[in-house]
């Protein structure tokens, strides 16, 4: 049977799992994904501990410990999710010694309430760099206007970055520069390039939902025929920008310096719309040197039914650009999309955090009546 997923790999695309869970970590799952499915990273974000803290009792004697402890609910959400995302390094550290540093990554993110505090940001991702301490770590950052300068500060560290909730073209851009200065002010700080590592996450699917919303509202034979194809013109649009960037004096002189590329790090993959192919946002996002961060359910269907082709990002340029042209003679207005796209992500990651942290504290208040 042919192994579409190593397909895939061969094709320079890194395989990530967008998930992680004491429960996975504890019966060797992630391992047997590393070895079966091309598993080569895990990312991580409040959503997703929210979820598997709700489930089964994998959680329960640490959680008890903390309890007994009295440590406050902020305390204990830290000491609860840098335990999996610190196993989930180790248990991913073959893979960070086998590629030589390129994956083998683990994603964690600062508490997405602080997204408009630069300082906090800051103050947050050093704090989670040196409570995991693992080479193999990314911190995730979003992209919002105070995360950029908070980028540059953590990589300038020497602290490892994910960029995150990237949706504009000229974000991206923005969020480029700003690793550039963080590796210029990292050299002068003295630190090793080539040991610092970022990636740049640009969403997908949640593009297509808010334009396809648009375009429904619009309702023209025209605005139909556009449907559903935004989320990839605009990644293909991204993949062209970071090739651009790739190509000037600035990265050339940190490359020789020994930095690494920021790899485009395609997030928001799972087809939100029943009518889509299950698989559409791997299919069309082959290019190498980039990085595709799955639900497990989309991983399997791509081991199942997915489509590589070879590289199906490049050639496609001229058809983004005059896709992204007639949403605007259509009337979509692109800027204030990812405008609304960057608010909601900001605010869907806060709202989980916020569930998390009631789940926490629930958690503990039981505890400490059991006791």
């Amino acid at each position: 049977m042919s192994d579409i997923l190593k397909r895939l790999s061969d094709e320079g695309v890194s395989i990530w799992l967008d998930d992680i869970s004491r429960e996975r970590l504890r019966t060797g799952d992630l391992e047997e994904l590393v070895k079966d499915r091309h598993v080569v990273g895990v990312t991580s974000n409040p959503t997703i501990f929210a979820k598997a803290l709700s489930k089964g009792t994998a959680y329960d004697d640490q959680v008890r410990d903390l309890a007994v402890r009295g440590v406050d609910v902020e305390e204990a959400s830290r000491a609860i999710t840098t335990y999996d995302i610190r196993w989930g390094c180790d248990a991913l550290r073959p893979v960070y010694d086998r590629t030589g540093g390129v994956d083998g990554r683990v994603s964690i993110e600062v508490d997405p309430r602080l997204a408009g505090d630069t300082a906090r940001t800051i103050a947050e991702a050093r704090a989670l760099w040196w409570l995991v301490d693992r080479p193999n770590l990314l911190i995730k950052i979003p992209a919002t206007k105070e995360g950029l300068p908070a980028i540059t500060a953590a990589l300038a560290e020497g602290i490892s970055v994910n960029v995150t909730l990237i949706f504009s073209l000229e974000r991206y851009g923005e969020v480029i520069d700003a690793f550039f200065a963080g590796l210029e002010q990292a050299r002068r700080n003295g630190h090793d390039l080539s040991r610092i590592a970022s990636v740049a996450s640009f969403f997908v699917s949640r593009v297509d939902t808010e334009i396809d919303k648009r375009l429904d509202k619009i309702g023209s034979d025209g605005a139909k025929r556009l449907r559903s194809k935004a989320g990839l013109a605009n990644a293909r649009l991204a993949y062209a920008l970071y090739e651009e960037k790739s190509d000037t004096a600035r990265w050339k002189a940190l490359k020789d310096a020994g930095a690494r590329p920021q790899r485009p790090l395609w997030a928001s993959t799972g087809v939100k719309d029943p009518d889509l192919k299950d698989t559409l946002y791997v299919d069309e996002l082959v290019a190498p040197g980039t990085v595709n961060t799955m639900p497990e359910a989309t991983m399997m269907a791509v081991a199942d039914h997915g489509q590589v082709r070879g590289d199906t990002v490049r050639g496609a340029y001229d058809d983004a650009r005059a896709h992204m042209a007639a949403l605007k003679e259509v009337g979509v207005d692109y800027d204030d999309v990812v405008r609304v796209l960057e608010e909601e992500g900001v605010e869907k990651f806060a709202v989980s955090w916020k569930e998390l942290l009631d789940s926490i504290t629930g958690e503990l208040e039981s505890k400490r009546a059991g006791t």
